[in-house]
């Protein structure tokens, strides 16, 4: 079992640039993909970023792609979202979540991870 925690978020200008940390708790981290979503008022919820157990590989979604950056650091159990540029549209509930690496994993498919947290209010305005 892991358990994920994501901090960070508030309310943010146009153009600001954020960052956003989840951190984990519970089973080796290392062996964990992980990922970020965001859901909007109304909307779907999004895939963001993702990024495998060993760090090596990211996804991005394209709303993001060159924007926002995913990291992570195993040894302090962190995965990190670092936002720039932000536009009104990135106004969301962030969520980080996590994947057991020994099984099938899909980066941008939300039903692919077991873990998630509660989320963190991100809202750009002007």
């Amino acid at each position: 079992q892991v358990q994920v925690v994501e901090s960070g978020g508030g309310l943010v200008q146009i153009g600001g640039s954020p960052r956003l940390s989840c951190a984990a708790s519970g089973r080796t981290f290392s062996a964990y993909h992980m990922g970020w979503f965001r859901q909007a008022p109304g909307k779907e919820r999004e895939f963001v970023a993702a990024i495998n157990n060993g760090g090596g590989s990211t996804y991005y979604g394209n709303s993001v792609k060159g924007r926002f950056t995913i990291s992570r650091d195993n040894a302090n159990n962190a995965v990190y979202l670092q936002m720039n540029i932000l536009k009104p549209e990135d106004t969301a509930v962030y969520y980080c979540a996590a994947r057991d690496g020994g099984y099938y994993w899909s980066p941008v498919s939300s039903n692919t991870y077991d873990y998630w947290g509660r989320g963190t209010q991100v809202t750009v305005s002007s």
